[in-house]
């Protein structure tokens, strides 16, 4: 149970969120998209993106800005953009465009960039994946999928999931947190998946959009059974269906999470440091991951 601030079980100060600005004594999770500032609910105006403060909304509904105004940022501190969504549909954009070009092309285009970790080929009569150096079949398999149910579902996931959450990151943190999710999930299952076992998909790179988004909605005090309860339904399809690489999913998840917590909680004067940053940290444990068990195939 929350003690009122000042009381003697609670010293001066031990609170783990801010004060509003306007309101020191009423904790708040939520922050001004202009200027940054805390403020409690009393106090936060709907903008286009996320909530701004009253000094804010005054200054930009007058004759023009003050000079010291902030441009307007995302609680991640990115731009905020006239389209928010650009990034989520260029991502649902390639998606489909490949799969398209799977249809055309037929398994030979598939079996190239699909993820597997070693296999031998008849056909070409040599040994091929990501253990004989091709390790661009980690990004590639991210964009290819195995039926028109695999494909609806991940982009519909991708476009519920990743257009609001690229509105809160800005696009430039949330293509990292995408990216970074889906090397992740990749590594994992080239770590742990048999080698010759083909994998492909964006799921890895949408558990981790979903990860990010459960932080994200912690970290602004809303309700978080909607998405949690979404999480639980993906987790038991995962592992109640055959022919799933679960090994993609719990990897993005765990990015995701790493990545999404570090984009929401990094303190203002070393936010890109710690958001980049993360970003680096998993994308280096990936390719740990991955030189570890090439020497295993090797």
């Amino acid at each position: 149970m929350d003690q009122a601030p000042g009381s003697p079980q609670e010293p001066q100060g031990a609170s783990a969120l801010p004060g509003c600005y306007r309101h020191p004594d009423r904790e708040t999770g939520i922050t001004c998209t202009r200027c940054e500032r805390p403020i409690c609910p009393e106090c936060m105006i709907s903008a286009s993106v996320g909530f701004q403060c009253p000094e804010c909304v005054r200054e930009g509904s007058g004759t023009g800005h003050a000079p010291s105004a902030n441009q307007p940022r995302t609680v991640a501190g990115g731009a905020v953009t006239a389209d928010p969504r650009l990034f989520t549909k260029v991502l649902v954009g390639i998606n489909l465009a490949l799969f398209l070009v799977q249809l055309s092309v037929g398994d030979g285009f598939t079996d190239r960039f699909d993820l597997i970790g070693r296999a031998y080929v008849p056909e070409l009569g040599s040994v091929e994946g990501v253990a004989e150096g091709q390790w661009y079949r980690l990004v590639t398999a991210m964009f290819l999928h195995s039926s028109y149910m695999h494909i609806a579902f991940n982009m519909l996931s991708l476009w519920w999931i990743g257009g609001p959450l690229e509105a809160a990151l800005g696009r430039a943190r949330y293509l990292a947190l995408y990216g970074a999710s889906g090397i992740a999930g990749s590594a994992l299952t080239y770590l742990i998946a048999a080698p010759n076992q083909p994998s492909l998909g964006a799921s890895g790179a949408i558990f981790g959009l979903f990860g990010a988004t459960a932080i994200l909605m912690r970290r602004l005090n809303y309700d978080m059974r909607p998405v949690i309860a979404l999480l639980v339904l993906n987790l038991i399809f995962t592992f109640g269906w055959s022919n799933i690489a679960w090994q993609a999913h719990i990897g993005g998840l765990v990015g995701g999470v790493v990545v999404g917590y570090a984009m929401v909680h990094a303190p203002r004067e070393r936010r890109n440091l710690i958001q980049y940053g993360s970003v680096a940290l998993i994308v280096l444990v990936s390719v740990v991951l991955v030189l570890v068990r090439t020497g295993q195939l090797t």
